[in-house]
């Protein structure tokens, strides 16, 4: 974070100081008072459970030296009447100072956080470079990320999710993107929209939200996307996997579940492996491929970096290997565009070790009056591609169409206990996928799968 001191905060963010006004806040705006630091800025939030306010003497023994709050607090603090919004105001006013800073914006149904990592790989190797650890991708964690940046940050990277219209102009207005990158349109929070046509239009508006000096980054996985390229006067790039794509793959392979292609782009043609567990992965590289070619970077630095980066972010397709047994943890979040990306991975690894596969699949959370037939029909992918065993918890609405080559075992279950009973089945050699909504707690689900095992194999940790 820009250094600046209490008056200036205050004024930047127009509220009422009560404290020393020349304390000097230099450390990132943090809401956890476990996580401050001395010379940070403290936010008292209102939760649906804790108060931050309660917390401001906590962040003041770890070194918090400012809080943002909406009623009187112990040391120097500025009463605001709205806590986010104060803190949007002053990442705004730090985005206004770090003018040479490149911030690129990304956004789309599926694939924001690995773009991301792939991205801050590839950038890191250029200059400092800030992005979210976590997914931080709306109206706090945004303005939260770009506070981290300071007078030496080269590249910010920003993830942009929405859950209504408008909500990405808003992070917009207080970023400012250089670059924009749109991965695709799919039905990821279709219930909260309504309709493709209405998360596309959402999604352009960070497109929409570019100068003309700006640069779109464009999927070519959906139409939705591509039409994008009508709404931005400047530079546009297009990344996939058509000949035609400014950024493509060509010669596309799978070894051990993960891709290995040529990573071709206007500056020419590298080998690239990636270390990320899925197919879909592919189209994440490209798409942070396509930003460092914009940025400058040459193509051995972006192909090197991708085949060398790692996920950073906890429970996407974290691959554990115990004692026989391949689990692959993907209970972070669920959409029918990841789930059905998620059952083609793991079709390919179960081939490959030669055992059968269980899928694990929970709810998809958010996807409206189109939710039933969404689920029903990633139960029919999951017999369509030979999925050995289906097992649904808490989600009956898997309940299989008619059709298919009706192979595959399919269970209907109604809890986690339930889950981990019936792992009892699995074999040595087998593959299990476990993916669902966070919301359903799966990451549950994995663990106690791993230690059933673990107590099976007589290798328990």
């Amino acid at each position: 974070m820009i250094a600046l001191s209490t008056a200036e905060i205050c004024a930047i963010v127009k509220g009422e100081l009560h404290g020393d006004p020349k304390v000097i806040v230099s450390k990132p705006a943090v809401f956890d008072s476990r996580d401050a630091v001395e010379g940070s800025l403290f936010l008292a939030l209102i939760g649906d459970k804790e108060d931050g306010h309660d917390y401001v003497d906590a962040a003041i023994s770890n070194g918090a030296v400012l809080t943002f709050a909406t009623k009187e607090v112990a040391g120097n603090y500025i009463i605001v009447k709205d806590v986010v919004a104060a803190v949007s105001e002053l990442a705004h006013f730090a985005r206004t100072q770090l003018s040479d800073m490149k911030v690129v914006g990304i956004t789309g149904s599926q694939g924001k956080t690995s773009t991301k990592d792939l991205l801050r790989a590839i950038c890191a190797t250029s200059g400092k470079t800030v992005a979210p650890v976590a997914s931080f991708n709306n109206e706090l964690g945004v303005p939260l990320t770009l506070l981290l940046c300071d007078e030496s940050t080269k590249y910010c990277i920003i993830e942009m999710g929405a859950r209504h219209k408008g909500d990405i102009a808003k992070l917009c207005s207080i970023v400012k993107p250089d670059i924009g990158v749109v991965l695709r349109v799919g039905n990821a929070h279709i219930g909260e929209f309504g309709s493709q046509e209405a998360i596309s239009q959402t999604k352009s508006e960070l497109i929409q939200a570019l100068p003309s000096s700006g640069i779109a980054i464009l999927g070519s996985y959906d139409p939705y996307t591509l039409a994008m390229k009508s709404i931005h006067k400047g530079t546009t790039l297009i990344f996939g996997e058509n000949q035609s794509d400014d950024i493509r793959a060509a010669d596309i392979e799978i070894r051990e579940g993960r891709a290995h292609f040529d990573l071709v782009t206007p500056d020419g043609r590298d080998a690239v492996g990636l270390r990320l567990v899925g197919t879909h992965h592919v189209a994440n590289a490209l798409a942070a491929a396509a930003v460092a070619t914009s940025l400058g970077i040459s193509i051995e630095v972006i192909a090197g970096s991708l085949s060398t980066a790692d996920i950073t972010s906890k429970w996407r397709m974290e691959l554990h290997e115990i004692d026989g047994l391949m689990l692959i943890n993907d209970s972070y979040n669920a959409n029918p565009e990841s789930m059905a990306a998620a059952l083609h991975t793991l079709r390919l690894f179960a081939q490959e070790r030669g055992g059968e596969s269980w899928a694990f699949i929970g709810k998809m959370h958010e996807l409206g009056e189109s939710s039933s037939v969404h689920h029903r029909n990633i139960g029919t992918l999951a017999q369509e591609i030979g999925i050995d065993h289906c097992v649904a918890i808490g989600a009956p609405e898997y309940v299989l169409a008619s059709g298919g080559n009706g192979s595959m075992v399919f269970h209907n279950l109604a809890t986690i206990d339930d889950a981990i009973e019936l792992s009892s089945h699995i074999n040595s050699g087998d593959v299990v996928l476990v993916k669902a909504s966070r919301a359903e707690h799966f990451e549950l689900l994995a663990d106690g799968i791993e230690k059933a095992w673990r107590e099976r194999v007589g290798n328990p940790e």
